[in-house]
């Protein structure tokens, strides 16, 4: 009877405490609810205020496979005001460059990136029109556009590259005049590489080729507002009319234009297939081989200065082009160092030969081997060809190379991260663009102290061809994988490959028996006895008239013997320095000079 009535007394008193945790409650779902709305609220510190979208997802959760790529799909938000420009205050005004007056009056004029402007003042040449677009996110960087590896040889599911947001150029049309912004951090690190600079360069251009109206030399007219000079690789500095302050007129033509835009974007995928696409079919390159056929104003260019080191590799290198049959000009670029009997056998090799004045690059030691490479940017001074392709003297080409032609500037393969090997590349010569690179030579810093690192922090938007172009006679990962599957390619006949790019030391400095590579602790990546043979077979091939300039120096035949020594006393595994050596080059009465 007392436990009933204790219950009791309990149940009595309870309700006045639950009284007090259902107000406790009520408090606390009301600050979860405002602290909920706050937190969810979108920013606008993400992305352009007046933006049509949100981007809210990590690069890799984008990512899906589709039919032309790999498309940067996300959850998107609208806001209330659609697809319309919200309007926005405080906004600064957009004054107008005085060469628009010479452009004239009742003007279409597309208005690129200038949400933050107040451009009203352009109404007076004519009706202003903004193009809309997704900013790209800034999730996206420029090694997804130029990534390191790429599936070439399709074994997997070939490459794909990301899309970079492009408006409906279907609602435009045809415009007068295309205005765009170009955004700049410059000299923060890695400015040249941010991708919403080059996605506003692209839509400019696109715009140019789809919507753009032509005069009758089939050019049409696009201003920048930049505080840096637009990008050199899709807006070509001979179409420069005018700059004023940070206005940059051009009048670019719409053919270049079209063919730069219908290439993939970055080097995330091939310029020049190996496969048709989707099938197993090797990828059918006649129409550009037969679009080359014609000789334009082009030719085949290599450059030696400095020393006499490089000789036998130049007339190796014209034999080799000549036996592809081009019918483009050989340009050997040479400074006076090169004897007058070597010039002569040089010029029987193939070569024209053009005497240029060395470039001295300005980062290097006073005596190194790079202190003037620069001597490359004399390249852009061969202005009586439209196009050239540089092809370094060590390299031997074993398949034609013409179709090459038909890619613009720059073209090239592959090397590290985002940068191309600049062993064979397409160039545009234009003494606007020799002018450039000759007044940022101290400006510019190249990762490797030679012209590859400068030419690269120069035309950082470029187009890859496939590896087999230019084969680089190394093996990196030093797997068996590799190294079966390259001596495969150096051995293949016919062959597989365009061209082999002899890297290290090179065949004509080491004894024809075996590659001495091997016998060098840091130069054993760049070790093929089945790619040194297969530059010997090519020299046995040759008139003897040629070969005899491939002889060893006394000094150079101290320095084989030496390193042959050493690489015996550490006792090599692989055991070349115990090959005997037939090498007929070696005897005393065959030594040259």
């Amino acid at each position: 009877m007392g436990e009933g009535l204790g219950l009791q007394k309990i149940i009595k008193a309870t309700p006045s405490k639950a009284l007090v945790i259902r107000i406790n409650l009520v408090f606390l779902a009301f600050f979860l609810v405002i602290y909920a709305s706050l937190l969810l609220r979108p920013s606008s510190s993400v992305y352009f205020e007046n933006a049509a979208s949100l981007v809210r997802c990590s690069l890799r959760e984008c990512h899906h496979k589709v039919e032309k790529g790999v498309k940067m799909e996300a959850v998107l938000e609208e806001n209330e005001s659609g697809s319309k420009r919200k309007p926005e205050t405080n906004l600064t005004k957009l004054e107008v460059p005085r060469f628009i007056d010479e452009i004239g009056g009742g003007l279409k004029i597309g208005m690129v990136n200038f949400e933050d402007k107040d451009y009203s003042e352009w109404e007076t040449h004519g009706e202003t029109i903004p193009i809309l677009f997704e900013r790209v996110s800034e999730l996206f960087e420029w090694q997804h556009l130029f990534p390191e590896w790429i599936d070439e040889e399709e074994e997997i599911d070939g490459p794909k590259c990301p899309e970079i947001p492009m408006p409906d150029f279907s609602k435009y049309d045809n415009m007068d005049l295309i205005v765009a912004k170009l955004p700049c951090k410059y000299p923060e690190d890695g400015w040249a590489r941010e991708v919403f600079r080059l996605q506003v360069h692209l839509i400019a251009a696109n715009l140019a080729v789809k919507n753009g109206k032509r005069d009758w030399n089939w050019r049409t007219k696009v201003v920048f507002l930049s505080k840096c000079r637009p990008m050199l690789e899709v807006f070509r500095c001979n179409d420069l009319v005018k700059q004023e302050d940070e206005w940059w007129y051009y009048e670019p033509e719409v053919a270049r234009l079209e063919q730069k835009v219908s290439l993939p974007v970055g080097s995330c995928e091939l310029a020049l297939p190996l496969w048709e696409q989707g099938t197993d079919e090797v990828f059918d390159a006649s129409k550009i081989e037969q679009a080359t056929r014609t000789v334009k104003g082009e030719a085949y260019v290599t450059v030696l200065h400095s020393s006499e080191a490089y000789v036998c590799g130049a007339i190796t290198l014209a034999q080799s082009l000549v036996k592809t049959g081009t019918k483009r000009d050989l340009i050997l670029l040479l400074d006076k160092s090169i004897s007058e009997p070597k010039r002569d056998v040089l010029k029987a090799a193939g070569w024209q030969l053009r005497f240029i004045k060395r470039i001295q690059n300005p980062r290097a030691e006073k005596g190194s081997y790079n202190e003037y490479n620069y001597s490359k940017f004399r390249l852009w001074q061969l202005t009586d060809y439209d196009k050239v392709i540089f092809v370094d003297a060590d390299i031997i080409v074993l398949r034609n190379l013409d179709l090459l032609f038909h890619f613009p500037q720059m073209t090239a393969t592959g090397n590290d991260v985002w940068i191309f090997n600049s062993g064979i590349m397409v160039i545009e010569p234009s003494n606007c663009t020799f002018k450039l690179l000759m007044n940022k030579r101290k400006e510019i810093f190249s990762y490797n102290g030679g012209d590859q690192g400068f030419l690269n922090e120069v035309f950082v938007w470029w187009h890859r061809l496939p590896r087999r172009v230019n084969f680089l006679k190394n093996f990196w990962s030093n797997s068996t994988v590799e190294t079966g599957l390259k001596n495969q390619l150096f051995a293949a006949d016919p062959p597989k490959v365009y061209a082999i790019h002899y890297l290290g030391l090179k065949p004509w400095l080491c004894y024809r028996d075996y590659d001495c590579n091997w016998n060098i602790g840091d130069q054993r990546v760049y070790a093929s006895d089945v790619a040194h043979r297969r530059w010997w077979k090519f020299y046995d091939a040759m008139d003897e008239k040629l070969r005899k300039f491939c002889g060893l120096t006394k000094r150079r035949k101290i320095d084989l013997d030496w390193d042959r020594k050493k690489a015996g006393e550490a006792g090599l595994i692989d055991k070349h320095w115990r090959i005997n050596i037939t090498d007929s080059r070696r005897w005393k009465k065959n030594l040259i000079q």
